[in-house]
């Protein structure tokens, strides 16, 4: 990735009022997902979007054994040792796994998880904006009616009055 990531991100944050760091976040369990896809489905992986250059990393974490039972998760003591002689059974290594083809791959994967998260996150905060009116008066401009329902535009979202809440 690159600067433009970093600005298009930006350009979200003004435009959907979401904060740089929920979008970030949502983009990096999106990728987590796309590379246990794509790459596996048992491997601890996480992922780091740097915030200024937009670089993505992929790092696995595998736990330090004597006798490695799951290769995906764990790692031998002696394998660990030729890496860093300070590691001990019970820790953690943790190391950049992030594959040539992974931000096209990425990509195609997270696209529908990021949108999902941005959606969410535009409901969360009408809600908020709204939880705290309940049971005050407002005003609308009707959007259409379907049966006995009525759609009223209210702002940034769109109210629906039942027949059983409307003055006849």
């Amino acid at each position: 990735m690159n600067r433009e990531f970093i600005k298009a991100i930006e350009q979200l944050e003004k435009e959907k009022e979401i904060s740089k760091d929920v979008l970030i976040e949502a983009i990096e369990s999106a990728l987590v997902s796309a590379y246990k896809k794509n790459y596996g489905t048992s491997q601890n992986v996480r992922v780091n979007i740097d915030r200024e250059t937009g670089d993505i990393d992929v790092f696995m974490k595998k736990d330090v054994v004597e006798e490695v039972w799951e290769d995906l998760i764990e790692i031998s003591l002696e394998d660990a040792l030729e890496i860093d002689p300070r590691y001990k059974i019970g820790d953690a290594i943790e190391y950049q796994v992030t594959p040539k083809d992974f931000g096209r791959i990425a990509a195609q994967t997270a696209k529908q998880v990021v949108v999902q998260r941005i959606r969410e996150a535009e409901r969360g905060m009408i809600f908020d904006d709204y939880i705290n009116r309940q049971g005050e008066i407002i005003t609308g401009q009707i959007h259409r009616i379907s049966n006995d329902t009525i759609f009223v535009n209210i702002g940034k979202t769109e109210g629906i009055l039942a027949a059983t809440e409307q003055v006849p």
